[in-house]
Formats: structure tokens, sequence, C-alpha cells
């Protein structure tokens, strides 16, 4: 008999495969990771309990940094659809990776510099290229040479705007108004100003998508159908 072949497959056998190795580190180092979480939990006061509310607040810094963010509403400029102590989610991602603001929507923007040193929130009535002009023989707001019927948002009562203006939104910028017109500080009342009142689109905070206090006002916010007729302000010679 072989005597050295016999001793040659007990040492094979005698030794561990790659998968118990490969297991048996992974087993370390979750083993590791736990004590030191362990460790952290016994140095934190509160345990285990601090250490779950720590990881939820960072979670919830990164969401309200990247993702989300609520917004109260300061004033009746954007009455009847949000009112005053209203507090909304403002969608930061919107008009990230290409997308950009749209007749209609509802944004939440930084008007330092322009509109006064803090947070304003309004709806987009013209975007860059768009030629906007108040008001034709009803009173109407238009947009590339078509009227908008603006009362399914409108505040019962206001007019589209009192002040008469006939201008082009420059690229890159936004031209907004309030839904509650004769209460709202908006571009009207910047015309003069430096930038014209036209809100840099880099100064958007992104778009007000739902109402989620009171419990009472929750809904979703959509974009109406006013602006769906509107042409690209390329088309308004079609459409005049």
């Amino acid at each position: 008999m072989d005597t050295e072949a016999q001793q040659t497959e007990r040492d094979r056998s005698s030794r561990p495969s790659d998968s118990e190795e490969i297991s048996d580190t992974e087993g370390q180092e979750g083993r590791s990771r736990f004590a030191l979480v362990s460790r952290f939990t016994e140095w934190l006061p509160g345990g285990r309990i601090s250490l779950t509310l720590l990881v939820f607040l960072v979670l919830l810094l990164l969401l309200n940094t990247f993702v989300l963010r609520p917004f109260e509403i300061p004033s009746g400029s954007m009455e009847s659809g949000l009112r005053i102590g209203d507090r909304v989610l403002v969608n930061k991602l919107a008009y990230r990776f290409g997308a950009e603001p749209r007749r209609g929507d509802v944004v939440v923007f930084d008007g330092t510099g322009y509109f006064g040193d803090a947070d304003y929130i309004k709806r987009v009535v013209g975007v860059g290229g768009d030629h906007v002009v108040c008001c034709d023989k009803e009173g109407r707001i238009q947009v590339n040479g078509r009227s908008v019927d603006e009362s399914t948002f409108l505040f019962p009562g206001d007019t589209p705007s009192t002040v008469r203006f006939d201008l082009l939104v420059p690229d890159g910028r936004l031209f907004v108004l309030g839904d509650h017109r004769s209460t709202s500080s908006d571009s009207r009342d910047h015309l003069g100003s430096p930038g014209g009142g036209m809100v840099p689109v880099d100064d958007v905070i992104g778009r007000a998508d739902w109402i989620v206090w009171p419990a009472a006002h929750w809904t979703r916010l959509h974009r109406p159908d006013a602006y769906a007729r509107v042409p690209a302000a390329a088309a308004e010679g079609m459409h005049g």
C-alpha cells in the first residue's frame, strides 16, 4: 500500500475548503462590526434608543437636503389653493437630471437679491423664450399668443392682473405670479428692477407637490390644464 498517497489524501481532507475560509472571514468581520456598534451604544447616553434616533435624524437631514423639503405658506398670495399656515412638501428632485420648470408649476425659490431675503412660492406663468402679455380683450393673460383661462385656480373675484405688461422671458428665467393676484407681490412688482422680476431657474429650490398639513387640507398639487394648449415660444407665429 502506498502510505505516502494515503498521507496526502488525509492532508487534503483535513485542510479547510476555500468557502469555509471565506465564511469564517465574513463571520469575523460581522462580529467586529457588531462589537463596534455595541461599544458605541454603551458609550452613547441612552444606548440603542439614542442610536436609533440619531440614525433617523441623519436620514431625515439627508432627505431634507437632497429630496424633499417642507415649506410653510407664509402669506395669502397663493390662496385659495394654498392657505396661510399650510405646509407643503417641495420636491427638490423635480428639476434635476435635465428637467425644467413648466408653465403652471407651483415652485419654491430663493428670492434673495431681487424679491427679498426669503424663500417664496409662486406659480410659473412663463418660461424662457415665452412672450407674456396682459391682457387680451377679455382680460386674460396671453402666453405666446394663446389666452390662458386661469379661472380654475385664480382667487375668486380677482382679475388676472391690474398691471399691464408685454414682455419676453429671457432664457434660464421664469415669470411667476401668485394665484391671489390682488395681494401677491410677484414678477409684476419687479418689472423695473434689475432682472425685470424674472426668477433664475438656478434659484428654484423645487416644485411643491403635496399639501401635507393640516390633515384636512391634504392633497396632491397638479399642474392645471390651462397651460396645456400654450404653444412653444418658437411656434408663436403659427398661433397668433
